[in-house]
């Protein structure tokens, strides 16, 4: 498991468009970019762009930094101080709400966590016979513990904060401040700091890295002069592709129906680009059914 922690828009924008390397490795920079957005983009009806994602995490976490700046200075006996750190704040966030009047979260940072299992298909559906066979036996912890490793995934959490109470709260203590109530002021901040909603984006690693691979298949079949390595590659990747979708479907991410179209999409990429086919027709389709595996895995998450 692999902990890496995100505070600025300078760090978010790190998140590079990954693919296949030149080793047939699949990186997962983009789900994670994906998923960052994607979490953003859920907080507020509007329309947020990357470019202005970065900016809006800056704003927030430098309104954040303010706020715990303003405690720090609260229990130093600086009230002074304590009400310029929270002008500040109130500054960044009045930027923020005059760019997106609209968004309802404002992101400050993010964590990923990624969970990577080293298995087979048939490992992973044997693992899973066995727990049945412990449930069934009333063996619940054992059970519990085997399922803990049944993962493969990318978890992005999102902090964000709540646009429609965190910038009263901050005008709240500035007040009580003023009114040389510092404790009371102090008890708002926080108070508010609590507020902070986190959001969790799950990306299936499986879907990410099968969906890579026929990416590199779908560019080694447009080529031109596809030579016979090139073939042999393009059979490689979908196998990898395939062994993917299948470990996916054995950690039940998607919907079954979804993953076995998956599959059998596979069988005919498989059978499309023997010889010189460019297949992209089938490439597209493909594409698409990819879109609906992480619609089904989005919908299992809203549901839990």
């Amino acid at each position: 498991m692999r902990r890496v922690i995100f505070a600025s828009a300078s760090a978010l924008a790190l998140f590079a468009v990954a693919g296949c390397s030149e080793q047939g490795e699949v990186t997962d920079q983009e789900a994670v970019a994906e998923g960052v957005s994607e979490t953003a983009g859920e907080a507020s009806p509007s329309t947020v762009e990357g470019a202005e994602i970065g900016e809006l995490v800056e704003e927030a976490a430098s309104a954040l930094e303010e706020t715990q700046a303003a405690i720090y200075a609260i229990d130093s006996g600086n009230t002074d101080e304590a009400i310029d750190a929270l002008a500040r704040a109130t500054g960044e966030l009045e930027i923020i709400l005059a760019r997106e009047p609209s968004l309802a979260l404002a992101p400050v940072g993010a964590s990923v966590v990624e969970h990577d299992l080293l298995a087979t298909p048939e490992a992973v559906k044997e693992l899973r016979d066995r727990i049945e066979d412990l449930i069934d036996d009333d063996r619940l912890q054992v059970a519990r513990r085997l399922m803990d490793g049944l993962a493969s995934e990318m978890v992005v959490s999102v902090s964000n904060l709540p646009l429609a109470t965190y910038p009263d709260a901050i005008k709240r203590a500035a007040a009580l401040l003023d009114e040389q109530k510092p404790e009371e002021a102090k008890l708002v901040l926080l108070n508010a700091l609590s507020t902070v909603v986190v959001t969790d984006t799950i990306i299936p690693l499986p879907i990410v890295r099968a969906e890579a691979h026929v990416a590199a298949a779908k560019e080694l079949a447009a080529k031109e002069d596809r030579t016979a390595e090139d073939n042999q590659a393009i059979v490689a990747a979908l196998a990898a592709a395939r062994e993917q979708i299948e470990l996916g479907q054995a950690l039940g991410y998607a919907t079954k129906q979804d993953l076995d179209n998956l599959l059998e999409a596979i069988d005919e990429l498989e059978e499309e680009t023997k010889g010189d086919n460019a297949a992209a027709s089938f490439f597209e389709r493909i594409g698409q059914l990819f879109e609906r595996a992480r619609e089904a895995v989005r919908s299992n998450r809203d549901a839990d």
